[in-house]
């Protein structure tokens, strides 16, 4: 499995972005997804999960009502919505893929394969 992101990029507080995590390679449909955000100096911390098939979409609570995960089957994608942006969401997104269980889906050693990380940077 490729994993790809994409999407990232500068944008004001209050705005918004699409990243998208394209996905290759052997069939994803039964892993689950997660995305993972690395600021400056901090550790890696999980942001939202959710299964190709199925299941509800899991969020962070520091993302929730904010973030939406969406999938786009047809194109082995996978979109996080992120409105609402703050400085603090500056980070590294990673999108992870693996066949995780919903007790695990935080954890970044729950996922197998990552994709290379797409920037994001909120300022003004």
């Amino acid at each position: 499995v490729q994993l790809q992101a994409s999407g990232g990029g500068l944008v004001q507080p209050g705005g918004s972005l699409r990243l998208t995590c394209a996905a290759s390679g052997e069939s994803v449909r039964s892993y689950a997804v997660g995305w993972f955000r690395q600021a400056p100096g901090k550790e890696r911390e999980f942001v939202a999960s959710t299964r190709w098939s199925g299941g509800m979409p899991y969020y962070a609570d520091i993302v929730k009502g904010r973030f939406t995960i969406s999938k786009d089957m047809s194109k082995n994608a996978m979109h996080l919505q992120m409105n609402s942006l703050g400085p603090e969401d500056t980070a590294v997104y990673y999108c992870a893929a693996g066949r995780v269980i919903s007790s695990t889906r935080t954890y970044q050693s729950a996922y197998n394969y990552w994709g290379q990380g797409t920037q994001v940077t909120v300022s003004s």
